[in-house]
């Protein structure tokens, strides 16, 4: 099995962000709409697992086949994207402004491909609504609950551990999408990209397109949760979180200390 070195994973990760950054807007939405589809899948797998089991670390376990599709396909997720368009960004590579256009257009996608993705995994085990919801209906119905009044009901401090959780997870995701870039095999692909995500789903950390999936398909199937809760509660500090968490921690943090020669780091500058 081949390996790349560090400073060339870094290389890579510039000239993929630069090449994200450069994509038509068409490409953003499709990529990043099958990328929310594939989500929605791998995470009701999760469920699915959890319930038939009774152990949530199967669920953690069969989690990561979602990413390991998209990041074969060469699809686009946004919170992978969090970590790669800043260190392109830093090297010059792309602009500001097609930098917040990746990230605009890739979240639209990934949103509008997790709520069809949702409808159609509602509406698939209620028989469209005409049988009551069933074990893993309840299970999807509890976790969209839990991450928006579970939180909201420990108010500032339910916020702050909710945002915590994103940067925690993002972390992680982001480290995914890298290794990724640490082998050109297909098989090192999957391995290396598959530990940092079954370790972020093990923790239940908050990952901003996972609940794009669960928490509206849960509203869908009966969760005491508004559109509102959602977004305000849940969606908007998780991405926060998120940025932080791969902009900063992943892609800036190993930009830093492994950037290819002639860098445009801090001691680059001027």
């Amino acid at each position: 099995m081949d390996y790349n070195p560090p400073a060339k994973i870094v290389g890579a990760m510039i000239d993929a962000g630069a090449t994200k950054a450069a994509l038509a807007a068409r490409d953003m939405i499709l990529r990043g709409f099958l990328s929310g589809a594939l989500l929605g899948f791998a995470t009701s797998l999760a469920v699915t697992a959890t319930v038939q089991t009774s152990l949530p670390i199967v669920g953690a376990l069969v989690f990561p086949v979602g990413f390991v599709m998209i990041v074969l396909l060469g699809l686009e997720l946004v919170t992978g994207n969090f970590a790669l368009l800043p260190v392109a960004w830093v090297e010059q590579r792309c602009t500001t402004g097609q930098v917040l256009g990746n990230f605009a257009w890739v979240f639209l996608g990934n949103l509008l491909g997790s709520l069809l993705y949702g409808a159609l995994f509602a509406g698939s085990i209620t028989m469209m609504g005409s049988v009551a919801p069933d074990a893993v209906a309840q299970k999807i119905i509890a976790i969209a609950e839990a991450k928006t009044n579970g939180y909201a009901s420990h108010g500032l401090s339910g916020l702050l551990a909710l945002v915590s959780r994103a940067v925690l997870c993002n972390w992680m995701v982001c480290l995914g999408a890298v290794l990724g870039m640490s082998t050109s095999s297909t098989s090192g692909k999957i391995a290396a990209a598959w530990l940092p995500i079954f370790t972020f789903f093990a923790h239940g950390y908050e990952h901003s397109v996972v609940n794009m999936f669960v928490i509206p398909t849960g509203i869908m199937l009966g969760a005491k949760v508004t559109v509102s809760d959602w977004w305000t509660g849940n969606q908007i500090p998780s991405t926060i979180g998120n940025l932080v968490g791969g902009g900063l921690f992943t892609g800036l943090a190993l930009y830093w200390t492994h950037r290819p020669k002639g860098g445009k780091g801090p001691d680059k500058a001027g």
